[in-house]
């Protein structure tokens, strides 16, 4: 059997699954759930220092289904963060810590662009015992004026600025969430990990419209007639939130390229190792937590192959509830043991080595097609029994 516990910085986890901030982590109650069924970690959905303002309204949940089974694909929400004064979650992330001493809490936070606001909010949370913050600078809808969420992880200067206030006052690792809704992710996310940040959290929700009903005439969800753009979750999102959590990946720890370390020739890759230390990237020592479509443990050995550590569920829970995890660290488990990989580190970030460019791949079809069709194209590949042959299929139109 494998293990599936890891360490992000510093901090032990039973295994790599981490409630996602969002209604699975809105209260102690549903935090205490999350335990109690064994999940890694979680991150309590995201607070800010005057909760006066945050007024959610029903309905605020959209679903995308498939024609014939009708599975829930998609999943939208205009929903906005808690609701809940920050005395409560103070007083609730002391009893949290409390009852679960040796769990993993992780405090998401958000607020205006200003220094002292930050460093209040900082010092508050931190100082209830949670084991490390969360910079919800993603947030798709909701707030804009206010230069919250989104608005803000959408401009790298802004960013600069309050990683570096955070990174002052915080005494607990710090992740910060970053916004699909970008055109390059690399370039927010490079500007929160050099002012400080120990991690990254990808992808936040892709600012979406569910639909058109086309009986009444209205988007969805419809509130007295009318909506707003929302946020958009689910299997539906993986393969862009992948290729972001790749970009970030290269970005962070090298491109794997040639000279990784990871084994190729063999089905038990073993412990070869994934070569992310000696790719020189960027920030080699930087945490990686993956977002996006996880809704089993193939979804999730597809994030750690390309260099997260963790990986976050929400929407998941919500449609199949807490006892996911279970099936989860089930199939992970399954998938490591057929590879031979006894730890996550063993794989995290093998499957990098294999991006390039598409000049590259031109290349490489026509060397292999070359290959196969025989035809000289080094001098040591000359051979005596084939050799008219070969001087042939070099002769050109004459």
């Amino acid at each position: 059997m494998a293990d599936l516990s890891v360490t992000v910085n510093g901090l032990k986890l039973p295994n790599p699954f981490v409630i996602g901030s969002g209604p699975p982590g809105t209260n102690a109650n549903v935090i205490s759930r999350a335990y109690d069924e064994g999940w890694g970690a979680v991150v309590a959905k995201t607070v800010c220092l005057d909760a006066s303002k945050i007024i959610n309204v029903a309905p605020r949940y959209a679903r995308m289904r498939a024609a014939q089974t009708r599975e829930v694909v998609g999943w939208q929400n205009i929903e906005l963060i808690s609701d809940r004064s920050l005395e409560v979650w103070e007083d609730e992330f002391k009893q949290i810590k409390d009852q679960y001493p040796d769990r993993i809490l992780i405090a998401s936070i958000m607020d205006e662009y200003r220094k002292d606001a930050w460093f209040e909010i900082v010092e508050r949370v931190q100082a209830c015992g949670v084991d490390a913050l969360e910079l919800n600078f993603s947030c798709p809808h909701g707030l804009p004026e206010r230069k919250m969420g989104s608005a803000m992880g959408q401009d790298p200067e802004i960013l600069t600025d309050v990683c570096s206030w955070v990174s002052e006052a915080a005494r607990v690792p710090v992740w910060a969430k970053m916004t699909p809704n970008v055109t390059h992710i690399c370039d927010p996310a490079h500007a929160c990990l050099a002012a400080g940040c120990d991690g990254i959290s990808a992808i936040n929700t892709i600012l979406s419209v569910m639909g058109v009903d086309l009986d009444t005439l209205r988007p969805q969800p419809t509130v007295e007639g009318h909506s707003t753009a929302g946020g958009y979750s689910g299997k539906a999102v993986r393969p862009i939130a992948l290729r972001m959590v790749m970009e970030l990946a290269t970005m962070m720890y090298g491109a794997g390229g040639k000279g990784a370390n990871a084994s190729e020739a063999s089905t038990n890759h073993g412990s070869n190792g994934n070569g992310l230390h000696a790719l020189g990237g960027a920030f080699p020592n930087a945490t990686l937590s993956a977002i996006g479509g996880v809704e089993s443990g193939d979804h999730a050995a597809q994030y750690m192959l390309l260099g997260a550590h963790t990986v976050q569920v929400c929407t998941g829970v919500m449609i199949h509830g807490y006892k996911l995890i279970h099936q989860l660290c089930a199939e992970l488990d399954a998938f490591m043991d057929r590879h031979g990989f006894k730890t996550i580190e063993d794989f995290r970030g093998h499957s990098l080595q294999y991006f390039t460019t598409h000049a590259d791949l031109v290349q490489r079809q026509a060397d292999q097609k070359a290959a196969k069709a025989g035809i000289v194209t080094e001098d040591a590949a000359w051979e005596g029994d084939a050799f008219v042959q070969q001087s042939d299929e070099l002769v050109g139109n004459s």
